[in-house]
């Protein structure tokens, strides 16, 4: 392909590319992120050769990384940062300092590297990728986890520092002695860029938000999120800066803002697609050849890297960041790969002369490698964990040690429900004791006061006894797992049967079950459908009470219905038959109350 190329033709390829290997990527629970890789390796010079020049992308896939961290920009707020500074400045440093300490001794004891090139070595390897963790916590609905929450700040922190160690490499290849000055002119560079940031975010941005708005138009809008976003990053690369820390302190700034929804709905088609293109390029420009004639020292390196650096970030996670044991290994899987700023920072080292050329590519393999690697890892530690249950949490004593005063009513699961329904309890002053198997949720109602919820599992008789059930009224299961409450159902029912259960639903096959084993099965979106239903009712031109009487008629209809189908629940065609019969005698009953009325009306 030539250099300049046909960029119809290299928008083609790429976009052919990800539409086949990312969707059979996940077909197989490898992950988004993997199949892209594996896309930029199949059609880069390694492979088939369709991009000759993956340098003339690279620029532009960037891009991808500028909008994900302004994204993470606005979701965040400056209160919000300044909670996590903690996780980010504390944690985060200690991350960067103790890996790269670990990375570049072995750097220097055990490869023979000189001191400068090893202090590189090691604080380049000790950064992750923030665009592949976070992808990766996001594909697996993991960012709001304590170790997905943990993840992020140390992320964040790693971004900061790519910025004074992308300015330390020139200094440790001993540039010349005039280079004091220039370092001066860049660090006012880069104070004035991002005062230009600051100031312009926060008292420019709104006002242009504001006319865009009253303009009624989206594609306007779009441009000017983009604007924004680019802008920012082309103001950073001028200074110096990273690009993509440029871009999350002007998502920052805006987080406040009002247009911040519409800012984020603008961008988050371009950031995936944009996304996808980064990791392409990464595939692209990895060195394969170099696999094959030295596939034991590059394997090697992959190795060690990640066992470098998982068994430190399990420490740092438990230490720093007080995470159980799983949470502290699934964080140590994100992050043991390389990150994309390694790339830059050891393209400087080899343009000053601290590495060479074939160390460079070596270096770029194994990070290329460990990223791909960690999917892989990731899938592997999923099962290890399902396979070898760790405990979800180390439990204090105050939290499985369960006290209680002979309690009326015992609640299992402190949900969404569970939680309402200890709430009415205790302001009625109602003796009660809630249970839970995540600590979190356990930790969550303890926080309002002194909520008698403690950890364990009610389908454990002992805890069950723990509890005191045998001297409650009432046995109310909340979880929201169907199966765990119909099992529970089963056990107190057959160890208390003086009990009295009242039990979430989550359809109707579920409320026959219950009913089987002597529960009282509530349907968990019933009253809330009715509820919509009735003020719907109303919108569409219904008074107060034809809308309540609809809803009363409905509800006798369905208990009716839902009594006559537990005879033959276990009959499909019998059970749609009873449908189809129900749903004709509710409509005629409803025009029943419809004439009935218009009868009144007319006297």
């Amino acid at each position: 392909m030539p250099e300049q190329g046909n960029m119809l033709q290299v928008a083609v390829v790429f976009l052919l590319a990800a539409v086949i290997t990312v969707p059979l990527a996940k077909r197989l629970q490898l992950g988004a992120v993997l199949g892209y890789l594996l896309a930029g390796v199949v059609i880069g010079p390694s492979l088939l050769g369709l991009i000759g020049n993956p340098q003339s992308v690279a620029h532009v896939s960037e891009l991808g990384v500028v909008l994900l961290l302004f994204i993470i920009g606005l979701e965040l707020s400056p209160k919000r940062l300044w909670v996590m500074r903690k996780s980010v400045f504390g944690v985060g440093l200690a991350q960067v300092l103790l890996t790269g300490l670990v990375i570049g001794c072995v750097a220097l004891l055990g490869f023979g590297q000189p001191l400068n090139s090893a202090v590189v070595l090691g604080l380049g390897l000790a950064l992750s990728s923030t665009a592949f963790g976070l992808q990766s916590l996001a594909e697996r609905k993991e960012l709001n986890a304590p170790h997905g929450r943990l993840a992020f700040a140390i992320l964040l922190f790693q971004d900061i520092a790519a910025i004074p160690l992308i300015a330390l490499v020139p200094l440790l290849a001993g540039g010349s002695q005039g280079e004091g000055g220039d370092a001066l002119n860049h660090g006012l560079r880069v104070l004035g860029s991002i005062a230009v940031v600051v100031v312009g975010g926060r008292y420019l941005l709104r006002p242009v938000f504001r006319i865009v708005a009253r303009t009624g138009l989206p594609e306007v809008s779009t441009a000017t999120a983009l604007l924004v976003v680019i802008g920012t990053a082309w103001l950073m690369d001028l200074a110096g800066v990273s690009m993509a820390l440029g871009a999350f302190l002007a998502g920052l700034l805006l987080a406040d803002s009002e247009y911040r929804h519409e800012l984020e709905s603008q961008i988050e088609p371009f950031k995936g697609l944009l996304l996808g293109l980064f990791f392409i390029s990464v595939g692209m420009g990895a060195n394969i050849g170099l696999l094959f004639q030295a596939p034991a020292q590059v394997l090697g390196l992959t190795l060690l890297l990640v066992l470098i650096k998982l068994p430190l970030l399990i420490f740092i996670g438990r230490l720093g960041g007080g995470l159980d044991r799983r949470s502290a290994l699934r964080l140590g899987l994100v992050l043991a790969a390389g990150g994309e700023f390694a790339f830059v920072v050891f393209k400087i080292g080899r343009d000053q002369g601290l590495f060479d050329a074939g160390l460079y590519d070596l270096l770029v393999l194994t990070i290329t490698l460990s990223m791909a690697v960690t999917p892989l890892l990731l899938l592997l530690g999923r099962h290890l964990l399902k396979a070898r249950p760790l405990p979800a949490r180390e439990i204090p004593a105050e939290y499985s040690e369960i006290e209680s005063d002979a309690p009326r009513v015992v609640i299992a699961g402190m949900g969404r429900m569970g939680q309402i329904i200890a709430r009415i309890l205790r302001a009625q002053k109602v003796n009660f004791v809630a249970l839970d198997t995540a600590v979190e949720s356990v930790e969550f109602s303890r926080s309002f006061g002194h909520v008698p919820v403690f950890y364990g599992d009610p389908l454990r008789p002992e805890i069950l006894q723990a509890a005191k059930v045998e001297q409650a009224e009432y046995f109310v299961i909340a979880t929201d797992d169907p199966d765990i409450n119909i099992r529970t159902a089963e056990l107190v029912s057959r160890l208390y049967p003086h009990i009295k259960i009242i039990a979430r639903a989550r359809n109707r096959q579920h409320v026959h079950r219950l009913v089987d084993v002597g529960a009282v099965a509530v349907r968990e979106t019933y009253y809330s459908s009715l509820e919509m239903s009735r003020r719907t009712l109303m919108g569409l031109g219904l008074s107060q009470s034809q809308a309540d009487a609809r809803i009363r008629r409905f509800k006798l209809h369905d208990e009716q219905l839902l009594q006559a189908q537990h005879k033959v629940y276990d009959d499909a065609a019998k059970v749609m038959q009873s449908a189809q019969e129900a749903r004709a005698e509710l409509a005629r009953l409803f025009d029943a109350d419809r004439e009935q009325e218009e009868a009144e009306k007319a006297h």
